[in-house]
């Protein structure tokens, strides 16, 4: 068929980085992101300009997920984003912020990229060696006896989701479930490989934040099972139901005409064929002593009632969601053809019973060994909703992360300004023939280095909203919010209180220095020191993982754009 339109050649785009568009166009993607940063971050309203749904969120997952972005440049960047984001659920806008603020501060600088990329390689690699090393004065070792460290990790991650709109006791409250609710997960019975639960979040709209709550076991909606206060179940023993897992049809449903033809003899009804069929499995199921059948998809009536009528409880419509937490529960295989039943595939359940949550009801399905759980979370409507279980996901998935590693980093900008004045220290103390290496000159050296720690500074003064004074201290390298309408020259110690991350206080006789990631290097006052406090002290904490792979990647991403000479883009 002939075009209706000549081809066009396409876009040849030279040296990207020195053009106009990109440069605005990063500069509005870092203020939309510094915006939404922290607690008192700012909230985005997105959604797509012809109606639809509507996201009020400060999350990155949320954010870059439904942010429409053109420049090709910034694809790369927000892809490698949400990469990162993917795999570890927390510090996605750390990185994205950082990789911007790198790139603007290298792109400044009149340096070959080949140099910045080689010498920020380096810096990058002081950090990782710094933050996993022992003498790390940012990093907090996570023990898992205590739980308070694990309780200001998930609190913290709760207070930097301002839409999730909670209060202290809403935040307490669902703190102390989400950590309940990953303990479940974590198998009493470590093996050579242990596997982690899982936990299942059931939605709950309209309701107080504080009418949440956390069971063991699963639950599974049932409204068409009228309930009564004690359910009738078949029992292997006192503590011990049969389950048998159907994740094939069992409505009875005939075959699809697509998949073949089918030469039926005079007389026979297909469809009571396939009920006979379906009764025939109702009675191996009654004669194996099963007492609870879980399906997929649909059961049909019939067999429903022959079932209950033998004292057999069958539940329907289960989803594909919840088959792999129900099948790790139980220990049942899930059983996909109804020809040929083996008693090898049948679990076990320790109870059933039904509960009642606003006008849902549910099949409570109670497990001898917990590793599944239930997440019941009410919040007000469906926007804090939806913001809230993305909170909830992300604290799960760190505390998996730091069941990994346990450790976790200072929080409320204080990893970032303690890491910049460790590379001020490192950089300014390094040997001549270090700069023969990285082949570069001093001056060079020094210079990026100053970019790299003036990005990690602009990133822990994102956390201030209100035109309020960023300091850092001179001793530990750690960040100090001042609020807004105070000059600077004020005396900071009548207005300092708690530094970011809440160990050290003004009663530590400290000194500071004014936060101005916009200009040139200050003043070196040695190597920041770790602070001597007890575990129990620590407040504002991040995940170690997460922050960790944030920095690689930020770091990665920005030497990657920076390397960029040309764009083909195809505009077909």
């Amino acid at each position: 068929m002939s075009r209706l339109e000549a081809k066009k050649p396409s876009l040849f785009i030279n040296e990207p980085l020195t053009k106009d568009a990109f440069s605005q166009s990063l500069s509005l993607l870092k203020e939309i992101l510094k915006s939404c940063y922290g607690p008192a971050g700012r909230l985005k309203q997105l959604h797509n300009g012809v109606g639809g749904y509507v996201c009020v969120t400060s999350q990155s997952s949320a954010i870059l997920g439904r942010l429409s972005v053109s420049h090709p440049v910034l694809k790369v960047l927000t892809a490698s984003v949400q990469n990162h984001v993917s795999r570890f659920s927390d510090c996605g806008l750390f990185t994205a912020i950082l990789c911007c603020s790198l790139i603007e501060n290298f792109k400044s600088l009149n340096v070959a990229s080949c140099t910045v990329i080689k010498i920020s390689k380096h810096l990058l690699s002081l950090c990782t060696d710094y933050l996993k090393s022992e003498a790390c004065g940012c990093r907090v070792s996570v023990d898992f006896s205590n739980l308070e460290t694990l309780l200001c990790l998930v609190r913290s991650i709760l207070t930097s989701k301002p839409a999730c709109m909670l209060n202290k006791t809403e935040v307490d409250h669902l703190t102390l479930l989400i950590l309940k609710a990953f303990m479940f997960t974590v198998p009493c019975h470590v093996e050579t490989k242990a596997v982690l639960g899982k936990c299942i979040t059931v939605p709950v709209k309209g309701r107080r934040v504080l009418d949440s709550t956390v069971l063991p076991g699963l639950l599974i909606e049932t409204p068409e099972i009228q309930f009564a206060k004690s359910i009738s179940v078949k029992r292997i023993s006192s503590d011990t139901i049969k389950v048998a897992l159907f994740c094939v049809s069992m409505s009875g449903d005939l075959f699809n005409p697509e998949e073949g033809t089918v030469t039926v003899h005079h007389r026979i009804s297909l469809e009571m064929s396939e009920l006979n069929q379906l009764l025939n499995v109702g009675k191996q199921l009654v004669n194996d002593e099963v007492g609870l059948v879980v399906c997929q998809k649909v059961i049909h009536p019939s067999l429903k009632q022959y079932l209950k009528e033998n004292q057999v409880m069958a539940v329907d419509r289960a989803g594909l969601s919840v088959m792999e937490p129900l099948s790790q529960m139980t220990g049942s295989k899930p059983i996909a053809a109804i020809h040929s039943l083996s008693p090898s595939c049948y679990g076990s359940l320790k109870d059933v019973c039904t509960k009642s949550f606003a006008s849902k009801h549910f099949v409570h399905l109670i497990p001898n060994d917990t590793v599944v759980c239930s997440l019941i979370l009410c919040n007000r409507n469906e926007t804090t909703w939806d913001e809230l279980k993305r909170a909830c996901e992300t604290a799960e998935h760190v505390l998996q992360l730091t069941i990994k590693e346990p450790l976790a980093l200072l929080g409320g900008g204080c990893t970032e300004t303690h890491l910049a004045s460790y590379i001020r220290h490192k950089s300014c103390s390094l040997s001549t023939s270090s700069f023969k290496d990285a082949d570069c000159s001093q001056s060079q050296y020094q210079l990026i280095a100053d970019a790299f720690c003036r990005s990690l500074e602009s990133v822990a003064c994102s956390l201030s909203h209100d035109d309020g004074e960023i300091l850092t201290d001179m001793v530990y390298g750690h960040c100090w919010l001042v609020p807004s309408g105070f000059p600077s020259v004020s005396n900071w110690s009548d207005l300092l209180s708690k530094c970011g991350c809440r160990i050290n206080s003004n009663a530590q006789n400290l000194s500071w220095r004014l936060l101005q990631p916009h200009f040139g290097c200050p003043t070196i006052h040695g190597c920041p020191k770790e602070p001597s406090v007890k575990v129990a002290d620590f407040r504002t904490l991040d995940c170690f993982a997460a922050k960790c792979s944030g920095l690689q990647v930020a770091v990665e991403t920005a030497n990657l754009i920076l390397d960029l000479t040309c764009i083909i883009e195809d505009q077909n």
